[in-house]
């Protein structure tokens, strides 16, 4: 643990979302990147939050913050502003999902100020913000033993030389297939790895949903299928709880190292198959220690093969 007691940084949106599925429907609801990693995160190791959130935002959602022992020195409130809100449906195979409205409100303007007790914490998650807010986050931190950035392929189109400039500043670069095709030119995953890592960083993960996740690097590839789940209440978030326990799992580990890596992906996916379980944040509400160590040893059971030959 560092001296200022934060071993993980996440920098990312807070958000209130409106959600449907073919199951229910929850309104202004607590989401966003940054909470969904955080919450993952704190699971594992003490992690620090920013972000920015409006004068509708609630206490009782702080107050949730705090249930994970949140350090909320970096989150910006802005009294005369609104929240970030999101709303959106999903479709009958929860895999797809039309979004109904976006409302930037004080993220519109969100210009990170990092607090000097997160500035050399060794662990840095950049969740999927604007690659100059990514950059303005590493203009502000001393060096840092890893750092993690995800994107999307709103700032492949609309920023692209910005993002290829902060994808080589970072470790781990992780984002979805789809988006590691589009970014990379390149069909196959294994070849559009391979471009993403010339960019700079030493890891590129993909995530595949429902489908697990793949670990890339110079020396290899690691392929983890996701934990087989009977019911999804809320896939929203998923993506960043996965990150959030990933980065959490890996600072508590004290050092980044293959194995150490593959072990923080499967933490990574046990976390997310507990985050959609319910809705927003609520399943990890009452997530505990050892819920995730023995799902973690089922999911071990789960991808061993033996050689018989």
């Amino acid at each position: 643990m560092t001296a200022s007691g934060i071993d993980v940084m996440v920098v990312g949106s807070i958000g209130i979302d409106t959600i449907e599925t073919p199951f229910a429907r929850q309104e202004s609801i607590l989401g966003g990147s940054a909470s969904f990693a955080c919450a993952g995160a704190s699971l594992f190791a003490p992690v620090g939050m920013v972000g920015v959130v409006g004068g509708d935002f609630p206490e009782a959602y702080e107050d949730v913050y705090r249930r994970f022992n949140i350090d909320l020195s970096g989150l910006e409130r802005e009294p005369q502003g609104q929240t970030f809100r999101w709303s959106g449906v999903y479709k009958n195979n929860m895999d797809e999902r039309e979004t109904l409205s976006t409302e930037l409100n004080v993220f519109a303007d969100f210009s990170p100020k990092i607090p000097d007790v997160y500035r050399q914490a060794p662990f840095v998650f950049l969740a999927n913000i604007g690659p100059q807010l990514q950059a303005h986050v590493l203009d502000q931190v001393g060096p840092s033993d890893f750092v993690v950035m995800d994107t999307m392929d709103l700032w492949i189109n609309i920023q692209n030389e910005e993002l290829l400039k902060v994808i080589e500043r970072v470790d781990l670069l992780t984002l979805n297939e789809s988006e590691a095709r589009h970014l990379s030119g390149a069909h196959f995953l294994p070849l559009a790895a391979k471009k993403l890592l010339s960019l700079g960083p030493r890891y590129v993960l993909i995530k595949k949903g429902e489908h697990g996740s793949m670990l890339f690097s110079r020396e290899g590839v690691f392929v983890l299928p996701a934990y087989p789940l009977d019911d999804v209440q809320d896939p929203t978030g998923a993506g960043d709880a996965f990150a959030g326990g990933f980065i959490g799992a890996l600072a508590s580990m004290g050092s980044v190292t293959e194995d150490h890596l593959r072990t923080a992906m499967l933490y990574g996916s046990v976390v997310a198959s507990f985050a959609v379980e319910a809705f927003g944040l609520d399943r990890l509400k009452t997530l505990t220690r050892d819920e995730i160590e023995t799902r973690a040893e089922q999911y071990q059971r789960m991808v061993q093969i033996p050689v018989l030959v």
